[in-house]
């Protein structure tokens, strides 16, 4: 099996014995990637063909973009190099399996930047990997062991990327889920997108019993299965709000509005996304809008923040702000009598 990949698709290529021009063109690029340096006769020889067709083909690779550099001489030496496109990376069996390992590490992994482009990957591999290689990559993930485990270890990859396959595909799927009381449930969802959130995998669908748009912890995904069937959306939301109101807001008691007194661009360095919305009002303010259970706990927050700010609402944040402010003072006056 020869698992051909570029920017835009992948396909798998089987050998048949006699090649027609696409695929002898393919494995020529297989060979090419496979060492430095090609002679022409050693490629003719691998490809059962003449050194005149080879150099066709060397031509053919050249025009689609491809930079294949040419030794002069009776022997006419070939190698590939780094050009203006990428070329088309066949993988043997063994490589295809570790890829697909790597990429599931790589998704789960928490690498700033790394978590969306190695999901999307992974979706494109799984999709067209053999099913005799997937019990050796579900073993060979078995047996890798980090030192550092990724932050959300809750997460299964072969969910993730089950569910990342979904999306593209738009299939119908049945959720084994854990809701947030702990109750074990099955949903019918229509799987739109996949966002990562700080330090957690959510999945963003369309309730297909109840015709709402919601939002799941991935971690707290018991079993996958998709049904087949393709789900239509009418005005989908945006994916990456949807997920900072629901892990914001929408699940406390309380809901607040502030006025901080800096650019959002600073605001963002202090407050992540998944504990707050930030909107930018001037460019000198931004208004968070934050929920809690415990207003307690969201006026100790705030006047951890290194900035000036204002309550919106609502009116009791102020009074459980103006209660720390008391408490503190008290404190600080006990501290200064003990130490005198």
């Amino acid at each position: 099996m020869l698992l051909m990949m570029r920017t835009d698709h992948v396909r798998i290529i089987r050998d048949t014995g006699l090649m027609d021009p696409t695929t002898r063109i393919l494995r020529l690029m297989s060979l090419l990637q496979q060492r430095q340096d090609w002679t022409s006769t050693d490629l003719a020889d691998q490809l059962g063909t003449t050194t005149r067709t080879i150099r066709r083909d060397i031509t053919r690779l050249r025009e689609l973009g491809y930079a294949v550099d040419a030794a002069p001489g009776p022997q006419g030496g070939y190698r590939l190099r780094a050009g203006s496109a990428l070329p088309p990376l066949v993988l043997s069996d063994d490589e295809a399996v570790v890829l697909v390992v790597g990429l599931r590490v790589a998704a789960l992994s928490g690498v700033s930047g790394s978590g969306d482009s190695a999901v999307s990957a992974l979706a494109k591999l799984e999709e067209l990997l053999p099913k005799r290689l997937q019990a050796r990559v579900n073993a060979l993930a078995a047996d890798v062991v980090s030192l550092t485990p990724p932050e959300d270890a809750g997460t299964d990859p072969e969910v993730l990327a089950t569910l990342a396959l979904a999306c593209r595909r738009q299939e119908h799927v049945a959720l084994g889920y854990i809701d947030a009381r702990g109750n074990a449930t099955r949903r019918d969802i229509g799987p739109y997108r996949v966002v990562h959130a700080d330090r957690r995998w959510y999945l963003v669908a369309q309730d297909l019993r109840r015709q709402a748009w919601r939002t799941f912890r991935i971690d707290r995904i018991t079993s996958a299965q998709t049904l087949g069937g393709r789900v239509r959306f009418v005005d989908p939301p945006d994916p990456a709000a949807l997920v900072a109101e629901s892990v914001t807001t929408s699940v406390y008691s309380w809901t607040a509005t502030i006025r901080l007194e800096m650019p959002q661009r600073s605001a963002r360095r202090l407050i992540r996304p998944t504990v707050g919305q930030l909107i930018e009002e001037t460019d000198t303010t931004t208004l968070l809008r934050m929920g809690a259970n415990d207003l307690d706990w969201l006026a100790r927050y705030l006047v951890g923040l290194d900035c000036n700010l204002e309550v919106v609402e609502p009116p009791e944040l102020i009074d459980a702000i103006n209660a720390l402010g008391r408490r503190l003072a008290s404190s600080g006056s006990k501290l200064r009598g003990t130490g005198g």
